[in-house]
């Protein structure tokens, strides 16, 4: 199982939120950059990367930032943030990032996946943000009308091959992950799953692994020195 530890960027900083809520914002890390090479120091080979300010408004303010993890970090760049269009997909797919993240416009713009699938392949993933099982969209703050699941089985029938999924409850809160909603995902659907929000413990490192998911997403736990990323690389086995 790769692990995904995670650099979200707002106003140029490193941040956390709690639930989303962009009235929690707190600054994590003083330099995406040197956050990122700590990752790969650590035995990490991948980052997600989350642009708040694109998802929230559509400006691209932390491109700089992130550009530079991507070409200086030496890691594979998963990056999500404000990819509503095809322009966006282009634009994100420009800077060099090993997967692109598609959230909202899956919901609103299905096409905008068709036409990244089309494009840019298995560099495409698909981000399932859900609140009591219901996919919430424009930075989490509405609610689409849709299950998770019924989502996620849209998407497979498109070929998508990545989902990432976060129960917005558990986000930043250090409880642990949606085990539950995760065990659902995987017999709904063959996509590869990547777990997002709870990871807390090497326990929970442990045992997404052993359900055989995909990937998981490092956040909160890593700043607040509850996982120590080295070890749970080590637990999660081979990283490609």
């Amino acid at each position: 199982m790769i692990l995904l530890p995670a650099i979200d960027m707002k106003d140029g900083r490193c941040v956390r939120l709690r639930k989303g809520e962009f009235s929690t914002v707190s600054q994590v890390a003083d330099s995406a950059l040197e956050t990122a090479r700590a990752f790969a120091s650590a035995g990490a080979r991948w980052v997600h990367m989350v642009d708040l300010d694109g998802a929230r408004g559509g400006v691209r303010t932390n491109f700089p930032y992130i550009s530079e993890v991507i070409r200086r970090s030496g890691l594979s760049v998963e990056l999500g943030g404000g990819i509503k269009t095809v322009e966006d997909v282009d634009t994100v797919a420009g800077t060099g990032v090993s997967r692109l993240v598609i959230g909202s416009a899956a919901v609103a713009h299905p096409e905008v996946v068709d036409y990244a699938l089309e494009h840019y392949g298995d560099r495409v993933a698909v981000g399932i943000d859900c609140l009591d099982g219901r996919v919430r969209t424009a930075g989490w703050e509405r609610d689409s009308g849709l299950s998770g699941l019924e989502l996620a089985r849209q998407m497979e029938e498109k070929r998508v091959k990545t989902i990432i999924f976060t129960d917005i409850a558990t986000d930043g809160m250090l409880f642990g992950p949606s085990f539950d909603q995760l065990a659902a995902l995987q017999k709904a659907v063959r996509c590869d799953i990547v777990a997002s929000g709870g990871v807390t413990t090497l326990d929970d490192v442990k045992r997404l692994r052993d359900m055989g998911l995909y990937g998981a997403i490092i956040g909160k736990a890593y700043y607040a020195g509850t996982l120590d990323l080295a070890e749970a690389v080590r637990e999660a086995g081979p990283q490609q």
